[in-house]
Order: structure tokens, then C-alpha cells, then sequence
């Protein structure tokens, strides 16, 4: 049987903070010339100390397991420490705002409590713990060897001679009983204020001789055990390879001469740690320095030392709690200032092992609420009262055969409940607390109006005049923060992000006009529209560019007016006027709120759509090709036409199919464990690169068999020179422009303004999430109103309008994003900062310019590599799209559904009828789209929003709605395996 305890190691937060003022060390002479009778100043002051009870089934018994139950007072021993008062300490708790709302639920009462105490100021830190052991080494000399250490996780030296990797705890019930009963009865020594482990040491035995645990003779043998010298592990010596030592009774001093002490008289004296010291270089650069980079700033140390003696009769546990936190460098392994020392001594346990007992000590410091409880103890009971609630919160495991590992999975669910309780507990806290909390939130927090950036001002273009008050008096600091090395390293890194899919696309969007807009147009028009928004933008992080929806509506509209038989190429010109027009009356009345009300429902519906889009076309124009280049058994040699040809369509299908397979893998390699951290992620964010390269490189060594190219222009030429120019008449090049057409035109500038309006204000919404912690804000209306009017005097010049692209806006963002060095072993990655500058996107749209230079290696490109990328962004679209996901689900029987919310807290065949409505919505908008009224989509496709708020919670409670469409999309900094940044995003690529 083993328990399971609460470890945080999936929680955000923690207290940050720094130690008290600095104080002289006292002389060694002064503390080795104390007496046995623990003077200390002017007089004995009496400490906290209990009686050891011994190991019986009987005191073993766990009191009721009630959240938030303390033990019982017949289930203590009060005569054993209730005439030892505990000496209080004069402090109160300050402790730092921290970004999770947990921590503030956790601190807000403790701050409580802690201003009833009142006096010297301190604060909560992290915590950094470790386990040694008493042990004999090969010279048969006693010795502290440090057997695991914590920082929110265990690590323990293994066997192979190195540390291994973290992991969770698990505790023995009977440690856990053994600890319990040590803190009911052992010593509490609070705000010690000794500044040495020999001044700690002579507290500690005054009061064990005192209560009658040690005898007066002994005292000397058990100090110079305490003052031992600590070794750590290496390949030489570790736990694993040293025998348990044993303190014996002697009667004779010599022998006790001879064990190695702690190094002279300065290393047994500790340091006090000043306001702001910075950490000491450790000894051995080897192990303490990527150790010292786990630890967090300010941290504080717990030391546990666990030894056997055949000198006490009964286990004793000895806490001490110093008044200042002070360097133990001989000890620790690392210069971490330590604040609590746990001593446990005694004869051989009839239950378990000392080990184990440290192991359960060292786990409970480690873990949050406990170790607030131990800085905020004023007595024994509180400590007891911490301990009896961390034991609350614990899953015993029966020790029963589990047949499969997954079982394990269904306790997930409970120890979240457990810690949601312990954590949130809104029924414990008094009215009170609950009113401080609400002071505390209403000072940390700042107005509402002053950093939402979508709530309207009511005034006209009020929400335009708030983004550039915002955003603009930071335009310098924009410039100043972009002279890093990672900004240059992020440019090299986007410029290829940006530049495959305008290749892409470009390529793509003069297939299907006729290259009537191509290559040469989305490039120009990519770099400039790029330029003006970096220099200009609110939120420089978004990258713009062309994308999926767009494609589809430029191919809708270029079969409309083929139709009807008017100029293609006016009639986008036209739209552009009908787009300033409306981008200018929806920021005038601050209609960038509307994204509000666009829910995920809608957004997983928009994306399927343009995957399965993405995934059709490409299938689609395979097809056409085997259909122009049909398998044959015999070829005409002399034909000199372009089709026909005979290996055509087949090379066709191995570059397209090389080309999605390579992309794909490579990205799958990112999120793998093969090579260095570094060096995947090179090779996956490079990918698409990689794989265009690759494949065209192949093609390029078959001379004997033909393939369509791109079609890129010379220079800075349009692509179809014969039919339009770089500037656009708008009545007309050919023929006259009807003038029906020019008012009707408002009909599809509404659609396209709808695309464009989705994508760049989600994309903002996604980037400017707080996890990110940007600083300087964005500005949903001044996005809105460059982008759209770009766009619209980009359809003047023929060039395609764009939007900020979601999956190369967050790719950036992460680009930018510094992370914390000091990570904690299993918590999630902390962003430090994030550089907001404005040069890495403007360098990227020069770049992006410049490369129209590179038609001749552009024109080197097969048509069917691009086909490869089309079928890639379609696949990896679909990741992240919960509606993909429970599609799966239906074709699964439900003891195969996973651990989701979605999955656990609703029925599955309500969760089934949930996705037939969005399946529904899915067939619907394919029937638009492959009709005539393809320019209705995005029409269409709005009306699942008032379907969303206003139908289906009628026949959906509003705790399904909440699991089926949350927005639950964890923010991804560094991509894990099978975890990357499309798993954020539900807007299509």
C-alpha cells in the first residue's frame, strides 16, 4: 500500500520574495561555551517540546478524513508539551501578488490570519529541500550523505552513478503515521534565532535532555553527530553504495575523536542572507550549477537530517523554524539560504525506515500549502492542524494487482477535486477573509475600462483614440527592445514561415485566376502591407499575409464573374472601396467587440471547413492531372504538347505526396525525443522549407519527365501582363464596368471584410492572452482599420488583400518569447518576457519583398510540391479542433474516450447530438460553397453564432455548453512531444 500525495507540480504560482536584513555571524567560541543548561542571553527561555510516543498500531489510527477535520484532542497527547509554550514569533506575512488565482485564493487568508499576528515583515518563498541520511563510509567513519533533494519534485541519485529525473512522491502510509505522531509529541522550535547549525544543535539536545529523551552523558556524542560533515553523491560513494550507519553507545571518548567533522570553525558558522545577495558559485560546477538553475529566485531551504541511534529509546523529530534564513554551505549542496531543519533520530522502527520518514518530511515541505503553514505557525497546533490537512488531501492506494496502467488515469480526476479543495475552499473562509479578498483584488487589480482594449467608450472612433493612446507613446521602447540577438534569430526563422506559404498560395491563387493575380502580386503585396503595418500597428506580433479563406473566396468570386462575364480584376477593385467604407463605419461604432460573441463553436466549424477544403482541392487537382497525363501503355514521342506526357501524373503524385509526408514528419520529429531540444525544433520549424527543397531538388535530377512549374514573372512584372497592369482602372480596362455591379459589389466586400474580421481578431485575442504577459497592450480597432484598409487600396493595384495569419503570429510570438531559466522540475514553462518590437516584422516584410527577385529558382518549383504543402496545412489544421476530435470519438466505443471534460461531465450521446449539430452546420456550408451562391458563405456561416447563444441552450445545460465549448486551448511556448503551437489555434492555417 502506498499513497499518492497532492504534489503542485501541475499548478502555476508560488511566493516569491526576498530574506530579511543582514546580521553578523556569532563567534563559534560563543556558541561551543554554552551550557548544557541551553542558556541564551540573559536567561533560559523555555521552548516547545513533547514527549516521543512510541510505535503502536493503537496512536497509529487516522482521525476522521474529512476536508479540513483537525485531529481530535483525545487523539494528542496534551500533557506532553501543553506546559512547554511554544515561543511565538513576531512577524506578519507580506507576500507577493501572484498571476494565478489559486495563489491569491491560497494567500488571501493566510494574510488574514498573519495580520492578527503582527510585527517583523518576511515573506513566503519557494522551496528548496533536502534528504540526507547517516550513513558509514568506506573507512568506517559516520558521515551525512544526501540522499534526494526536491524542488517541487523528488530526484534521487541513482544506482548508474548520476541523478535521475524527477518525479512524483510516493509516501508509505506508515512514514506518514510515524510523522504524525513526531509532530504531535516531538520538539517545535519556532523563530530560533541562531545563525549556526552548531547553535541549532545545542537548542535541539538542551531540550531533548530536558524532556528526558537523551541522557546528559550522551549529550556530546549526539553533537558531534549532528556536526558531522555532509558528503553528496557521486560515482565513487551515494547512498546505494554505503552501508546505513548506526550512532552506538560508547563509553569511551576516543573513538568519538576520530569522525569527520564539518570543516573549521568558518565552515560551521552560516551565513545570514542579505536583502539582495546573489546566489554563491557553487563548489563542484559540474552538478550544483544546472541544480542552481532549477531553483527559483529567493528560495529558501529545508535541510532534513534522518539518522539511527541506539541512544534514544523512542523516535524523536525535532522542527525548527529560524528567525532569519541563513546559508548553510557546508551542508547544502547549493548557497540556498535555509529557514527549517528537521532532525530525526531514534532507534530502528518496527514499521518502516527512516528513509522513508525523511522521504515523507521532505515531501511535505515541498509542497505549497504546507509550507505556508509552517511560516505561518504560532503553535504546535497549527503545524498538527497543517499536517492533519496535507494527510486529508492524500489517496491511499489498496495494494490490490492492476492489470493496466491506464487504470491509473481515473485518479487523476479525484486528486484534482482534492486539490481544488484544498486550494479553493470557498466554504471554509469566513466572511471576513472573503471581504479582504475582494479589497485585496479591487487595489491589485486596474480599473476595467483602462486595459480591456474591447470594451466600447460609447464615443465615436473612442475605442481608435484609445488604442493609439496606448500604443504609440511606446514606439520607442518598440525600437530599443528589437537590439537582441533572438529578435535576429526570429527573423531568419519567420521570413522562411512567411515566405513558403505566399510561394504557396501565390502559386495556388494564379492557378485557379488564371494568373490574373500570382506569385509576383502576393509577394508584393505581402512586403508592403507588411511594412506599413509594422510601422504603424497596434500589436506588431501579428504577421500578415494571405490564407486559406481568402483563396476560397478569390476562387468563388473568379467563377462568378467568369459567369457573368464581367472583368474579375474591376470587380476587386470595387470590393476594395465597398471594404474602407465598412472597416471605417465598424471602428467608428467600436464593432471590434462583436469577437466577443463569436464562441469556439463557430470557430471549429470555419476551420473544418477550410481543411476539408484544403484536402479536396489537392485530391482534386491530382486528379486533373492523371486526367491531362493519363497512364498509358504506349506514349506518342513525337508530340511536343504538354500533355499527354507520359510519367507525368505519377511523378506528380510522388512529389506531392513526398512533399506532405516530409513537411509532416518533420514536424512530428519536433515534438519527438530523437537529437537535441535544439536542434528539432531547427530542423521542424524549417519544415516546409526543408521539404519544398527537397522535393523540388528531386524533381530537378529527372530530366526525362515533365512537370508543371510555378509561373513567376521577370522582376517586378504582374503575371499576366497581357491582361491587366499595376494599376487597376476602375471602369473598366476592356469593356465598361457595369454600374449594377459597382453597388452590388458592397454584397461581397461585407464577406470578405467578415474573413478578414474573424481571422485578424481572433489571431489578437489568441497572442494577447495573459499567459503571454505582453506589456504594452494591443488595439483591436487600429488592427482592424490598417488591415482592411490596406487591403482596399491594395485591390487598386491588383494585389490580393490580406489578414493576420494565426499559426505565423503565434510562431512569432514565440520566437520573441523569453523563458525563465530557473524551471522547476515538472511545472509548465514561465515566460520571463516577451520582446514586443516592431523590427523583426518589418525585416521580415523586406525580405519577403526582396525575394521576388528569386524567379529563377522560384520557376524551378513544381506545381505538385505546392499540391504536398496545400494537402500539409489541410492535415495539420484539423490538430486542436475539438469538433475533429469528437468525431473520432463517434466511431469509438466509450470505454476508449479519453479523460476530457467534454467526455467525463456530459452524456455521450448528448455529447454525439452536440456534434451532429455542427456536422450539420459543416454539410450546410459545403453545399453554399459548392453551389452558385458560394459568396453567401461567410453569411452563412455567421448564423451559427445566434445558433449558438440563443438555440442550443435551450436543449444544452449550461454546464455542457461550458465543457463542449470552452476555450480550454492551452497557451504552447515550448512544444512538447505531441503538443505544438496548432493545438492552440482553431483558426485555419
Amino acid at each position: 500500500m502506498f499513497i499518492i500525495h497532492p504534489n503542485p507540480c501541475g499548478l502555476s504560482g508560488g511566493f516569491g520574495g526576498g530574506n530579511g536584513g543582514r546580521r553578523q555571524a556569532e563567534e563559534t567560541e560563543a556558541m561551543s561555551s554554552r551550557g548544557s543548561g541551553g542558556k541564551n542571553g540573559g536567561g533560559k527561555q523555555r521552548w516547545a517540546a513533547a514527549v516521543v510516543s512510541g510505535v503502536d498500531s493503537g496512536e497509529g489510527r487516522h482521525p476522521s478524513t474529512s476536508p479540513g477535520s483537525c485531529m481530535d484532542e483525545k487523539n494528542l497527547d496534551v500533557e506532553a508539551y501543553s506546559d512547554s509554550p511554544v515561543k511565538h514569533s513576531d512577524m506578519s506575512l507580506q507576500t507577493e501578488s501572484s498571476s494565478s488565482s489559486d495563489e491569491e485564493a491560497l494567500q488571501a487568508p493566510r494574510r488574514v490570519e498573519a495580520a492578527r499576528a503582527s510585527t517583523s515583515h518576511w515573506r513566503a518563498h519557494e522551496s528548496y529541500v533536502e534528504l540526507h541520511e547517516l550513513v558509514m563510509d568506506r573507512n568506517s567513519e559516520l558521515r551525512w550523505m544526501e540522499a534526494s533533494h526536491w524542488i517541487k519534485l523528488e530526484e534521487d541519485f541513482e544506482e548508474l552513478g548520476h541523478w535521475g529525473r524527477p518525479h512524483l512522491s510516493y509516501l508509505t502510509f506508515h512514514s506518514l503515521m510515524e510523522v504524525r505522531r513526531a509532530f504531535t509529541k516531538g520538539i517545535v522550535l519556532l523563530d530560533l534565532p541562531e545563525k549556526s547549525l552548531a547553535g541549532v544543535a545545542h537548542q535541539i539536545l538542551d531540550h531533548m535532555i530536558d524532556d528526558g529523551r537523551l541522557k546528559p552523558q550522551d549529550r556530546e556524542v549526539v553533537l558531534r553527530t549532528l556536526l558531522l560533515q555532509h558528503s553528496h553523491p557521486d560515482e565513487s560513494a551515494s547512498l546505494g553504495t554505503l552501508s546505513p550507519g548506526r550512532l552506538q553507545q560508547t563509553d569511551g571518548k576516543d573513538a568519538e575523536t576520530t569522525q569527520p567533522l564539518l570543516q573549521e570553525q568558518l565552515s560551521i558558522e552560516m551565513k545570514t542572507l542579505p536583502p539582495s545577495s546573489e546566489q554563491e558559485q557553487p563548489r563542484r560546477h559540474g552538478f550544483t550549477k544546472p541544480l542552481l538553475e532549477k531553483i527559483l529566485p529567493d528560495s529558501e531551504a529545508t535541510l532534513v537530517l534522518v539518522g539511527c541511534t541506539a541512544l534514544l529509546d523512542r523516535p524523536t523529530l525535532a522542527f525548527v523554524r529560524l528567525k532569519d534564513a541563513v546559508k548553510m554551505d557546508s551542508a547544502l549542496e547549493v548557497s540556498v539560504p535555509v529557514r527549517f531543519l528537521f532532525v530525526v533520530l531514534g532507534p530502528d522502527p518496527h514499521y518502516t525506515t527512516y528513509h522513508e520518514i525523511g522521504r515523507a518530511v521532505a515531501t511535505m515541505m515541498s509542497e505549497r500549502v504546507f509550507r505556508h503553514d509552517c511560516y505561518l505557525a504560532e503553535e504546535r497546533q497549527e503545524l498538527v492542524k497543517g499536517l492533519e490537512e496535507f494527510l486529508d488531501c492524500c489517496i491511499v492506494v489498496p495494494p490490490c494487482e492492476i492489470a493496466n496502467e491506464q487504470l491509473f488515469k481515473t485518479l487523476l480526476p479525484i486528486q484534482k477535486d482534492l486539490l481544488r479543495k484544498r486550494y479553493l475552499p470557498p466554504e471554509k473562509k469566513p466572511e471576513i477573509i472573503k471581504e479582504l479578498e475582494q479589497q485585496l483584488k479591487a487595489e491589485a487589480l486596474p480599473p476595467e475600462d483602462e486595459d480591456n482594449p474591447l470594451r466600447r467608450t460609447r464615443k465615436l472612433f473612442g475605442g481608435l483614440v484609445k488604442d493609439i493612446k496606448r500604443r504609440y507613446p511606446k514606439y520607442l521602447s518598440d525600437i530599443k527592445d528589437a537590439l537582441n540577438a533572438q529578435c535576429l534569430a526570429a527573423v531568419i526563422f519567420i521570413y522562411f514561415a512567411a515566405l513558403s506559404p505566399a510561394i504557396t498560395f501565390g502559386g495556388l491563387l494564379g492557378e485557379k485566376t488564371v494568373n490574373m493575380m500570382g506569385v509576383s502580386e502576393l509577394l508584393v503585396s505581402t512586403a508592403i502591407q507588411g511594412v506599413l503595418f509594422c510601422l504603424l500597428g497596434a500589436q506588431p506580433l501579428l504577421v500578415v499575409g494571405f490564407s486559406g479563406p481568402l483563396l476560397v473566396f478569390e476562387e468563388a468570386f473568379y467563377s462568378f464573374c467568369s459567369g457573368i462575364n464581367i472583368e474579375y480584376i474591376v470587380g476587386r477593385a470595387w470590393i476594395g472601396f465597398w471594404l474602407i467604407i465598412l472597416v471605417v463605419l465598424v471602428v467608428a461604432f467600436e464593432g471590434s467587440f462583436l469577437v466577443c460573441y463569436i464562441s469556439r463553436y463557430t470557430q471549429e466549424i470555419f476551420s473544418f471547413l477550410i481543411s476539408l477544403i484544403f484536402i479536396f482541392e489537392t485530391f482534386k487537382k491530382l486528379i486533373k492531372i492523371f486526367e491531362d497525363h493519363p497512364l498509358k501503355s504506349q506514349y506518342s514521342t513525337n508530340s511536343s504538347s504538354t500533355r499527354d506526357q507520359p510519367n507525368t501524373a505519377l511523378l506528380s503524385l510522388v512529389l506531392m505526396a513526398g512533399t506532405f509526408f516530409v513537411a509532416f514528419f518533420l514536424r512530428k520529429l519536433k515534438n519527438s525525443s530523437f537529437f537535441p531540444g535544439k536542434l528539432r525544433r531547427v530542423i521542424g520549424d524549417f519544415g516546409v522549407p526543408i521539404s519544398i527543397f527537397i522535393m523540388s531538388l528531386a524533381d530537378y535530377f529527372i530530366q526525362d519527365t515533365y512537370t508543371q512549374k510555378l509561373e513567376v514573372p521577370k522582376g517586378i512584372k504582374v503575371s499576366n501582363e497581357t491582361a491587366r497592369g499595376w494599376f487597376i482602372n476602375p471602369l473598366g480596362k476592356h469593356v465598361a464596368f457595369p454600374i449594377w455591379m459597382m453597388f452590388a459589389a458592397a454584397l461581397p466586400a461585407i464577406l470578405v471584410f467578415i474573413l478578414i474580421f474573424l481571422e485578424t481578431q481572433i489571431t489578437t485575442l489568441i497572442v494577447s492572452k495573459p499567459e503571454r504577459k505582453l506589456v504594452k497592450g494591443s488595439g483591436f480597432h487600429l488592427d482592424l482599420l490598417l488591415i482592411v484598409g490596406m487591403g482596399g487600396i491594395a485591390a487598386l493595384f491588383g494585389m490580393p488583400w490580406l489578414s493576420a495569419t494565426t499559426v505565423r503570429t503565434v510562431t512569432h510570438a514565440n520566437a520573441l518569447t523569453v523563458m525563465a531559466k530557473s524551471t522547476v522540475p515538472g511545472e509548465k514553462a514561465r515566460v520571463q518576457e516577451v520582446k514586443e518590437q516592431r523590427l523583426t516584422g518589418l525585416l521580415v516584410s523586406i525580405l519577403v519583398g526582396i525575394s521576388i527577385l528569386m524567379e529563377p529558382i522560384l520557376k524551378m518549383i513544381p506545381l505538385a510540391v505546392l499540391f504536398g504543402i496545400f494537402l500539409y496545412m489541410g492535415v495539420t489544421s484539423l490538430n486542436g479542433i475539438q469538433l475533429y476530435d469528437r468525431i473520432l470519438l463517434m466511431l469509438k466505443p466509450p470505454k476508449y474516450h479519453p479523460e476530457e471534460p467534454y467526455v467525463r461531465k456530459v452524456k455521450t450521446w448528448r455529447m454525439h447530438i452536440f456534434t451532429l449539430t455542427q456536422i450539420l452546420c459543416l454539410a450546410v456550408l459545403w453545399g453554399v460553397k459548392s453551389s452558385p451562391a458560394s459568396l453567401s458563405l461567410a453569411f452563412i456561416l455567421i448564423l451559427t453564432v445566434p445558433l449558438r447563444r440563443f438555440l442550443l441552450p435551450r436543449y444544452f445545460s449550461d454546464l455542457e455548453l461550458k465543457c463542449l465549448d470552452a476555450d480550454d486551448a492551452e497557451v504552447t511556448f515550448d512544444e512538447s512531444e505531441g503538443c505544438d503551437v496548432y493545438d492552440e489555434v482553431q483558426m485555419p492555417v
